[in-house]
């Protein structure tokens, strides 16, 4: 069986071209269960270079899905045997303003589009720079 990924390793997926967010924003509850944007936003903000995209992309999906800690190792080799959206799909991309890191082992952070850090990234030679998805079509 093949075994996709979404990890990158040395890059920076900027917010989105058609963004409106000039700062990176918490991303608000909407009702009682988390978003996929309340998620992320969690784990990376909590966790700096912690998780792998990988890592974070499954944990979003195991936790909407109520997975329980016996069903996850089957439930991620299975997830991964197909193409899986990478974080340039990501709401905080997309939405709300947060670029996303990737470092040489492959482990993420979250910067603010406003912070001295997503800037100095962006300026950063060794780092490659992919725009996040737009939301809308051109």
């Amino acid at each position: 069986m093949k075994i996709h990924t979404t990890n990158y390793f040395n890059a920076l997926i900027e917010i989105a071209e058609d963004s409106t967010a000039n700062c990176g924003i918490i991303p608000p509850f909407k009702g009682e269960l988390q978003s996929v944007a309340n998620i992320q936003f969690d784990l990376l903000n909590n966790n700096p270079y912690k998780y792998s995209s990988d890592d974070v992309v499954f944990s979003t999906y195991a936790i909407r899905n109520n997975l329980t800690e016996s069903e996850m190792e089957d439930a991620r080799r299975q997830f991964f045997s197909e193409g899986q959206a990478c974080l340039r799909c990501s709401p905080l991309t997309k939405r709300y303003g947060w670029g996303i890191h990737s470092n040489d082992e492959g482990k993420i952070a979250i910067w603010g589009v406003e912070s001295e850090e997503y800037e100095r990234l962006l300026q950063d030679s060794s780092v490659e720079n992919v725009k996040a998805m737009r939301s809308s079509r051109k």
